[in-house]
Parts: C-alpha cells; structure tokens; sequence
C-alpha cells in the first residue's frame, strides 16, 4: 500500500485569484497609448505645439490684439519700438506693425491651410491611382518627375505669369509642391504593405483587392503621412514666405509675413526693429512645426 506524499498548504500567493491585487481590489492593466499621443507628450513636440500654438492665437485674436487696421496709415514713419499706440512701431508708410505682423499671420494660416489639404489629397489619389495599374503606376511617376523638375521659385513665377499675384497662385504653388511629396511617400508604403502577409491572408481568405487596400494596406500604409503634414506646413511656410518676399505672392497693400519682412529690407539700418515682428514670427512658427515633425518621425520609426 503506498503512502501518498503529504501536500504543503497552499500559500496565500497560490490562493490569489487572476486579475487580482493583493489587497484584494481589481488589477490595473497599462494599456498601450497611441503612438502620436506618446510623441505629443515628448517634451520636444510639446515646446513644438507651444510655439506653434501661440503664433496660431496670435493670428486668431488679431482682430482683439491689434489696436489698428493693417491698411491704417498715420504719420507716425518708422516709429520705435514701445511708442504709445504702436508697441512695435510704425512701417515706412506709418502703418501699425503689431496689425500688419498679425494680419499677416492670418494671411499665411489661410493660404497654408487650404494648400497643403489640396496638395495631400491630390499626392494620395495619385498614388490610388499608380497602385491600381503598372500603366497608371508609369504615368503617374511621370507626373511627378515633371513637377519636381521644376525648382520652386520657377514654378512660382510660372504660375504667378499666367494668374497674377494673388492669393490664388500662391495656394497653387504650395499644392503643386506637396503633391509629389505625398504621393511618392504614400505609393512606396502600399508597395511596401503590399507584400506583407496579412495582404496575403486577406487575399486567400477570398476580400476583393478594393477591400485590401482600403481595410488592411492603407490604415498601416498612411503613418507616414501624418509627419508629411508638419513637414508639409514648414515647407509651405517658406513658399509663401519667399513668394511674398519676392513680390509675387499676396498683393499689396493685404499683410504677409513674407511682404513684410520684404518691406523692411530697406530700412534695417535705419530701422532694424521693421524686420524683428515677422521675422521672430516667422522663426517660432517654423521651428514649431519642425519639432512636431521631428518628434512625430521619431515614434513613427520605431
């Protein structure tokens, strides 16, 4: 007759149930946070999101801000900083800085923010478009080879010697700039994807090849796209910014960043605090963006 071995108590850890704390309460599981919130919350993009955020109110609450009309001229040329009724002073024609730095900052946040939309939905159906056929796939390659051949200051005086200055011809250029951009990035993470397994899993387990691409490639085709944005947005910053500079952008007498730092290129002898409003401006909301990018691009590649 054999003895069965005498079993130890059991422990309180071996009585815990699953899921369980030890005092008893309910377990607290972490749960993953969504990769763009973890890049948001790095201290890099939040110093990005706050440049660019006060730029941006500035430009919302100019109507509030200014205590002038950005057209409004005085007597009062060239006035210094900190003169009563024009804290940044007065541009060569006496109009109010502060009204023309803030009007300005509405100007550029109008024009950028219809272009580079126009651009990013034209760059993604073209690239639709180049991963439905090899003969589309060619065109549209070509397409792009074609607007990247031109320079962008090129590009800007074509399109401004058929429409004019304008706000018009500004949203176009940035737009045409930004297609390639967004296509190419787009097209090369579908041929990517494309490849993957799961495409293959999907394909086997009888999804038509518009359902693929709409449910399994694209959603992990397009997190490149979200840095394309914030990229996209210095880059039309800049465009805007030269074309004005230039000329060849908005017309006059209606304030941008770019005219106004154009207008003061005379005067930064006589005059340097002309240049300081949009050029600071200009500065902040570039290196903000460009923050954004850096810290969206670095969780991206993870």
């Amino acid at each position: 007759m054999t003895s069965t071995p005498d079993l130890a108590p059991a422990s309180p850890a071996t009585l815990r149930k699953p899921g369980r704390k030890p005092g008893g309460g309910p377990r607290k599981t972490s749960r993953p946070r969504h990769p763009y919130r973890a890049a948001l919350s790095t201290a890099r993009a939040r110093t990005g999101l706050a440049l660019v955020g006060a730029v941006v109110l500035a430009g919302l609450l100019a109507p509030l801000v200014a205590g002038h009309g950005p057209t409004d001229q005085s007597s009062l040329s060239l006035a210094a900083l900190g003169t009563p009724g024009h804290p940044l002073g007065t541009d060569d024609l006496g109009r109010d800085l502060l009204s023309r730095v803030l009007y300005g900052i509405r100007a550029d946040l109008e024009i950028i923010a219809i272009a580079v939309p126009i651009g990013a939905v034209l760059g993604c159906l073209f690239a639709l478009a180049a991963a439905a056929h090899p003969v589309l796939d060619t065109l549209v390659q070509r397409i792009f080879d074609l607007i990247l051949a031109f320079p962008g200051l090129i590009l800007a005086l074509a399109v401004t010697a058929i429409l004019g200055p304008g706000r018009l011809p500004v949203v176009m250029v940035i737009a045409l700039a930004e297609i390639p951009a967004f296509g190419r990035l787009l097209r090369g993470g579908i041929l990517v994807q494309r490849e993957r397994e799961y495409v293959t899993a999907a394909r086997v387990g009888g999804s038509s090849g518009p359902r693929v691409l709409v449910r399994h490639i694209l959603p992990n085709a397009a997190d490149p796209l979200i840095v394309q944005v914030a990229v996209s947005l210095t880059v039309a910053v800049f465009i805007e910014g030269a074309m004005s500079f230039l000329g060849v952008g908005v017309r006059p007498p209606e304030p941008t960043l770019g005219s106004v730092l154009s207008q003061s290129m005379p005067y930064l002898a006589q005059a340097p605090h002309f240049a300081a409003g949009p050029l600071i401006t200009v500065t902040a909301l570039v290196l903000g963006l460009s923050l954004i990018a850096e810290a969206l691009n670095r969780e991206v590649r993870r």
